[in-house]
């Protein structure tokens, strides 16, 4: 199978990873791809939100499976764009249609859809420009933290919890008068604050059937013990330690069951990923976010657990025989640490000559921000790598990743040393 997969992070440097080992691989390009997936297929300069040469690279490459990895073309419609035009009916592609992705690309839509679902969430309201005076006497009903959340896409930083009354008014004023996240905050939504754990769970679904994948817990917070600013993730682990049989019972029959359902029920052509952003209450499950792929740095750690192949789970996903395919997972830990540039992830640099990637032999180091210049590679964005191990134990696995990190080196290099440290 010839193969084009979009987007250019870890995650898709993990994705690429994992799709070269299988046996019905022909050819697999990456667009643009980074200095880490060129070890596995070829890199193509490619804008992923100009469809029309995205179709053209497709007809001349007589590319037969595009999978999309990041949320951008998903909410722009690649999907839709692709099922229209009669040249790449023919063309599996692996991601929702925007209907899907409006899942992630809107979270007063998400909020409606587990309310029309019955899905467990936050009690929530939903505000814009025209009444911002009803979203401050929202503010002024409820209890801190106070949570704000940008309704459209906002890479990872449209979320702010904050624990004073007059600073969140400020912070709904910023968004929707002075455009702090620009388009992505022209609606914002208000949230009660859940007090709980965090988890991430993933499905890879067919728009029917769905199976179910190795579950991961991340870390957003730049600074060690979830202190400073939210970043795309520091780090995650897998197997999730309190995520036991019990509670994903409950995830399964109040949460990946239902959404689902909804999915068909609402006629929503959806083959691809589902990520649930997940928070621990007392045991309970509530939804905290949708994502229309899978995440990033979890994929880093949930993709390679997966033993099945992972063309052919894909394959099933595209020909609605998903229900067919098996998939398996591998019982080790996996953790993963994110190597990323300092200042982030407000101003950084990039261009930094990275050392000592070829010395690390006990871990699998998966590019997100690099670039290549002739040999040497290079940072190219604020998080610059993921150290992934395995280990029998969640504590093995750690220690092998931080073994990795200190063969590694660039200037103003940073990474968090507690990752894990909260569940072992």
């Amino acid at each position: 199978m010839r193969v084009l997969l979009i987007g250019s992070g870890g995650r898709e440097s993990a994705i690429s990873w994992k799709i070269s080992q299988s046996s019905m691989l022909e050819a697999l390009f990456i667009a643009p791809g980074n200095a880490g997936t060129k070890q596995f297929g070829k890199n193509i300069a490619l804008n992923v939100t100009d469809f029309e040469a995205v179709k053209s690279f497709v007809i001349e490459q007589k590319i037969e499976m595009v999978i999309v990895g990041p949320e951008e073309p998903l909410v722009l419609g690649i999907a839709d764009f692709f099922k229209k035009d009669p040249q790449l009916r023919s063309v599996s592609l692996i991601g929702p249609t925007q209907a899907g992705a409006a899942l992630e690309g809107s979270k007063t839509f998400a909020k409606e859809f587990m309310q029309r679902h019955k899905i467990p969430t936050a009690k929530y309201g939903s505000f814009t420009l025209a009444t911002l005076r009803e979203g401050i006497a929202f503010l002024r009903s409820m209890k801190a933290p106070y949570v704000l959340k940008a309704d459209g896409l906002a890479a990872g930083k449209g979320v702010l919890i904050l624990d004073d009354l007059k600073t969140a008014e400020d912070e709904l004023t910023q968004i929707l008068l002075d455009e702090k996240f620009g388009a992505a905050g022209q609606k914002v939504v208000i949230e009660q604050f859940l007090k709980g754990i965090e988890l991430s769970v993933f499905v890879v679904t067919d728009g029917i059937s769905f199976k179910l994948l190795p579950e991961a817990k991340d870390y957003k917070r730049i600074g060690e013990e979830d202190q400073g600013e939210n970043t795309g993730g520091m780090g995650a682990i897998s197997p999730v330690p309190f995520a036991n049989a019990a509670f994903m019972d409950k995830v399964l029959n109040q949460v990946i069951i239902p959404t689902v359902k909804g999915i068909k029920k609402e006629q929503i052509d959806y083959r691809g990923f589902i990520f649930f952003g997940l928070i621990n209450v007392k045991g309970d499950p509530y939804v905290i976010e949708y994502n229309c792929r899978m995440g990033d740095p979890e994929s880093e750690v949930v993709i390679p657990r997966i033993k099945s192949d992972l063309l052919d789970l894909l394959e099933g996903v595209a020909t609605k025989t998903l229900s067919e395919r098996d998939v398996q997972f591998a019982e080790h830990s996996a953790a993963t640490v994110m190597m990323v540039s300092g200042g982030y992830p407000a101003a950084y640099q990039s261009g930094k000559i990275i050392y000592g990637l070829n010395s690390v032999t006990d871990a699998l180091v998966f590019h997100a921000g690099t670039t290549a210049d002739g040999p040497q590679v290079l940072t190219n964005g604020g998080r610059v790598l993921a150290v992934t191990s395995f280990g029998k134990t969640l504590k093995q696995a750690l220690d092998r990743s931080y073994a990795g990190i200190s063969k590694i080196s660039f200037e103003n290099a940073y990474f968090r040393r507690d990752i894990g440290k909260d569940v072992l």
